[in-house]
């Protein structure tokens, strides 16, 4: 009886524990500078944004909402971060929250891309 109840006690506290784990994939929703209406098509704006976040090891999908200037992101938090992804937005030359653009590669965007 002894042993029954030990087990099912450590049986409890075992799954207690994977319950409080964070699951690895996160989502998060990114305001960007993003201030031209065809920035899906454009070169410099979400082929460069995208390739930039892509490039960041751990990040699964990133959707450009031009309308609203937001990126949402879908990465593995094990292998990154949010500071990790926003810097490599803020290289690109974009915004990411409160960060601002690298102020060089702001410069190199189109002109059209910029505020």
């Amino acid at each position: 009886m002894k042993k029954l109840l030990s087990t099912t006690l450590l049986l409890l506290v075992f799954s207690h524990v994977q319950a409080q784990k964070e699951k690895p994939i996160q989502t998060v929703l990114v305001k960007t500078s993003i201030n031209c209406d065809h920035c899906k098509q454009c070169a410099t704006c979400a082929e460069r944004l995208e390739k930039a976040v892509y490039e960041v090891k751990g990040v699964k999908r990133v959707d450009i909402d031009e309308k609203e200037n937001t990126l949402k992101i879908v990465f593995n938090n094990q292998k990154t971060n949010l500071d990790a992804i926003r810097t490599a937005i803020n290289k690109a030359g974009y915004d990411a929250d409160d960060a601002k653009a690298d102020v060089e590669a702001y410069t190199s965007l189109d002109d059209c891309c910029k505020k």
